[in-house]
């Protein structure tokens, strides 16, 4: 399978803590790392691992930031055709504080990401993919956000209809609040967790927000619960697929989301139906968990089958 993806690539700076700091504060942490990251570059490196054929749409800087924020893009055989460098603007970069409890802090620059030039989108690539993934970062502001609309835009009305699968973020719902609402409902299939779904439709029910995103027009919602697993819901039906618990440590959850959306949309295109490919996203999330940062965690298909055999 041909992925589009059109998302972040980021350097993250991991912090794991006892406890979040007080303002002013200074506080020493039980583990500190750097890691590539990002939503597109996480979601493209996982369905690279899985087997399919991926080009990623992002923005960098001329700094070496670029060149390890794309590290794992390389080493896994992501297309950098569509990667473009900014001269000017720094590689987006991203501190995230984090305990064992849960508790999580994050300062996040999108810097070149939000640059990304919609005039250097080449229809033939879209049209030519069996399948769109967005990152709803890319929907936010600037450049970006214009380059990910034509993109859509380009998918939903090629002769063959390209799938749309986007993917929010609790930074671009924060952002964007409600006003996201109309740029991402009428995505083939729409990901994103409890918090976002609820700012996204300003309600304060699960139940509240997917009536309203049905009477919208969504077709297919992928609610993230957490350690309950996940909730596929359709216009006919609504189903919780609970969650994959595994032996191993549970150490970082950054860049979860982004595997469990990779892993999805991986099920979907290769024959899963809607609850397959969730416990399958499920088991995705659970395995790359297990390492430190985002895209540390090789997930491959045998890895998968052996999780959801259990």
């Amino acid at each position: 399978m041909k992925f589009y993806v059109i998302g972040d690539v980021t350097v993250d700076h991991l912090y794991h803590l006892d406890r979040l700091p007080a303002p002013g504060e200074e506080v020493a942490p039980i583990r500190a790392s750097m890691e590539p990251g990002g939503a597109g570059g996480t979601i493209s490196v996982t369905l690279a691992r899985l087997g399919h054929t991926v080009t990623l749409a992002a923005r960098v800087g001329a700094d070496p930031f670029a060149e390890y924020a794309l590290s794992h893009v390389r080493q896994t055989g992501v297309s950098e055709s569509a990667i473009q460098r900014d001269p000017e603007v720094l590689t987006s970069t991203i501190t995230v504080m984090q305990t064992a409890s849960g508790q999580r802090a994050m300062i996040s620059d999108g810097a070149a990401n939000r640059l990304l030039d919609p005039a250097k989108l080449k229809k033939k690539d879209v049209e030519g993919a069996d399948a769109l993934i967005v990152s709803a970062y890319s929907l936010t502001e600037g450049p970006q956000r214009e380059y990910a609309l034509k993109a859509i835009d380009l998918a939903r009305g090629a002769k063959k209809p390209v799938p749309v699968f986007i993917d929010l973020g609790a930074g671009a719902v924060n952002r964007a609040g409600t006003s996201l609402l109309g740029s991402v409902i009428q995505a083939d299939y729409l990901m994103l967790n409890q918090h976002e779904l609820l700012a996204l439709t300003g309600t304060n029910s699960i139940s509240a927000a997917l009536a309203q995103l049905g009477s919208k027009g969504a077709q297919r919602v992928i609610v993230k619960v957490g350690k309950m697993g996940s909730i596929v819901w359709t216009p006919t039906e609504t189903e919780l697929v609970d969650a994959v618990t595994l032996a191993e440590n549970l150490v970082d959850s950054t860049g979860a989301g982004d595997t469990f959306t990779g892993a999805f949309a991986h099920a979907v295109m290769t024959g899963a139906s809607l609850a397959e490919a969730a416990r399958a996203a499920n088991a995705a999330g659970a395995l790359s968990v297990t390492s430190f940062g985002a895209q540390e965690r090789p997930i491959t298909p045998a890895d998968l089958a052996q999780v959801l055999k259990q």
